[in-house]
C-alpha cells in the first residue's frame, strides 16, 4: 500500500482531478466519489460516506480534506500530501500568476470590475444555497441575522471568532436535540474507516500540534518584526481553523486579517475571489493569490499551505476516534449553532466589502442581476460565469 507505484497513483490520480475538477465543492465530491468508490474501488460506498461526515464536521475545505483523507487511507501520511499536492498545486499555481499579472497590469480596467461584480452574485448564490441548508427554522434563522447584524456594526477577526464560538455554545445548549446529522450517516451500519495515519500515537500529535499553533502563531507574529511571513502564517492558519460552512467563507475571514492592515488593497482581493471561481480545484487556493498579491510568490506558498495546515492536522488527528464523536449530539448542536452563524457572515459580507465597494451605479446593479440570475436561474457553472464576467466587463465597463 505504501509502495512507490500506489504513491505515484496517488498523486497522478490526483493531478488529473486538479487540472479537470470544476464547478466547486459538490462537483468535486462527486468527482471523488466516480473516481475512488465505483471505478478505482479504493473505498467502499460506507466509508465513503464515514469520511465525507467527518470532514463536513471539521472547519476548513470539505472536498480537500476528503481528498486529503483518501489519500491518508491509502498511502499514510505521504499519500495524503500527494494527495493534497495533486489537486490542490495547479490552481494555486494559476492564482499565483494571476496575482502577479494584476501586480504589473494594476487593478483598474473593466474587466477587473467585471470580476469584482460577480463575486457579489457568487456570494449571493452561496448565501441563498447555505441558508436553505444550514438554517431550516426560525432559530437558526434568528442566529444567522443576528450575526449579519453584530458584523455590519462592529467587525473585525476577533468579533467574528467571538460569533462562531458563541453559535457554538447556543447550538450546544438550546438548538433542539435532533440538529442535522453530518451526511452520510444515516442509515449506515457500523463506520468502517480505517486510516494509516499512525493511530493514537499520531492522532495526539496531531492534535496537539493543532492547538499548540493556533495559541502561539499570534505570539510568534506580534514579536516578530516588521516582516510578513509569520504574520501571513498567522492569519491564513487562524483563517483555515475557523472556516466553517465551505470556501466562501474565506472571502469575510481574509478580508479582516489582509485588506483592513493594508496588506492587499480591496479592489484587488475582490478580483483574485472572482478569479478563483474560474480555476479547477479548490477555492482555498484564493489564498495563494492573496500572499503573492501581498508580498510575492514565496508569500503566497506560506500563505497556501498555512490554510491547508490545520486541515492535515485535523483529518489525521480525529480520524481514528470519528466513530465515537459522531454519535456525540451536543456535536452535532453545537456545528448547527456554528453554521447558522456562517451564514450571516457570509450575509455582512455580501453587504460590505462586496456591495460597497464593488457597486457604484446602477449599470452596475444591473450586471450583478445578470450574473446572479446566470448562475441560479440558468445554473451555468460558476467559472464560466466568472470568464463571461470579465469579458463583459471589458466591452461594457471600461
Amino acid at each position: 500500500m505504501n509502495s512507490s507505484s500506489s504513491l505515484w497513483s496517488v498523486f497522478v490520480t490526483f493531478l488529473r482531478l486538479g487540472v479537470t475538477s470544476f464547478g466547486g465543492p459538490t462537483a468535486h465530491l462527486g468527482f471523488f466519489h466516480e473516481e475512488f468508490v465505483s471505478r478505482k474501488k479504493w473505498l467502499t460506498e460506507q466509508a465513503y460516506g464515514d469520511l465525507l461526515a467527518l470532514c463536513q464536521f471539521l472547519p476548513g475545505p470539505a472536498s480537500s480534506q476528503v481528498g486529503f483523507g483518501i489519500g491518508l487511507m491509502r498511502g499514510g501520511w505521504a499519500g495524503g500530501l500527494l494527495a493534497w499536492a495533486g489537486f490542490t498545486l495547479p490552481s494555486a499555481a494559476i492564482m499565483c500568476l494571476f496575482a502577479l499579472g494584476v501586480m504589473s497590469w494594476g487593478s483598474g480596467g473593466g474587466w477587473l470590475t467585471g470580476l469584482q461584480l460577480a463575486v457579489i452574485a457568487v456570494i449571493a448564490k452561496a448565501v441563498w444555497n447555505l441558508a436553505s441548508s444550514l438554517c431550516p427554522n426560525r432559530a437558526t434563522q434568528t442566529m444567522a441575522l443576528a450575526a449579519a447584524a453584530v458584523m455590519l456594526l462592529v467587525s473585525g477577526s476577533i468579533i467574528q471568532i467571538g460569533l462562531m464560538v458563541a453559535g457554538a455554545l447556543v447550538g450546544a445548549f438550546f438548538l433542539k436535540a435532533d440538529a442535522k446529522a453530518p451526511e452520510g450517516e444515516a442509515g449506515q451500519t457500523e463506520p468502517e474507516i480505517t486510516d494509516q495515519s499512525g493511530g493514537a500515537v499520531s492522532s495526539t500529535v496531531c492534535l496537539t500540534l493543532f492547538v499548540t499553533l493556533l495559541v502561539t502563531l499570534p505570539i510568534i507574529a506580534a514579536t516578530s518584526g516588521p516582516g510578513l511571513g509569520w504574520k501571513l502564517a498567522d492569519s491564513f492558519y487562524r483563517t483555515g481553523s475557523l472556516v466553517f460552512g465551505g470556501g466562501h467563507v474565506v472571502l469575510p475571514l481574509l478580508q479582516q486579517e489582509t485588506v483592513e492592515p493594508g496588506w492587499v488593497a480591496e479592489d484587488t482581493f475582490l478580483a483574485g475571489y472572482g478569479a478563483a471561481q474560474a480555476v479547477p480545484g479548490p477555492l482555498f487556493t484564493f489564498s495563494a493569490f492573496v500572499g503573492t498579491a501581498a508580498s510575492g510568490v514565496g508569500m503566497g506558498l506560506v500563505a497556501l499551505v498555512s490554510v491547508f495546515l490545520p486541515s492535515w492536522l485535523l483529518v489525521g488527528g480525529l480520524l481514528p476516534h470519528w466513530n465515537k464523536l459522531r454519535r456525540i449530539h451536543w456535536i452535532r448542536r453545537a456545528l448547527a449553532g456554528t453554521n447558522a452563524v456562517v451564514v450571516g457572515l457570509l450575509v455582512a459580507a455580501l453587504y460590505h466589502p462586496a456591495w460597497t465597494r464593488g457597486v457604484s451605479g446602477m449599470k452596475d446593479v444591473a450586471f450583478v442581476l445578470v450574473t446572479f440570475a446566470l448562475l441560479v436561474v440558468w445554473k451555468l457553472p460558476p467559472w464560466l460565469v466568472v470568464v463571461v464576467a470579465g469579458i463583459a466587463g471589458a466591452v461594457v465597463l471600461s
